[in-house]
């Protein structure tokens, strides 16, 4: 079975002085398994980098993991000298996956 959902949204989003700006595609999706996404960054500077939702289901449950992959240029290797990328995306890595984890058991718990 293959399901087809259009999602409306501009071209580009432009977020504030933590987040930036760029651009997200879902290059490919397969219901129950996984999510991949294209992020195009162009502020604070220009990136490009592959985020992915893989789903497991293990026992009565299903293990979530959310990735991302991506090139580093001298910049972005210079921070890393300095700044930890866990410190600054992990949170949010933690945050997302624990709202995702809620909707999923309110969904669940939902269904007939």
């Amino acid at each position: 079975m293959t399901r087809s959902t259009a999602i409306a949204a501009p071209p580009a989003a432009v977020g504030n002085s933590q987040i930036g700006e760029g651009r997200m595609t879902i290059t490919e999706s397969r219901p129950s398994e996984l999510v991949r996404m294209r992020l195009d960054f162009l502020k604070p500077f220009a990136s490009t980098a592959v985020a992915e939702f893989t789903f497991v289901p293990e026992g009565g449950r299903t293990v979530v993991t959310w990735s991302m992959t991506g090139r580093r240029n001298f910049v972005a290797k210079a921070m890393c000298l300095v700044m930890s990328m866990d410190s600054m995306v992990g949170g949010q890595f933690d945050k997302g996956l624990a709202a995702l984890k809620s909707l999923s058991e309110v969904t669940g718990a939902a269904r007939p």
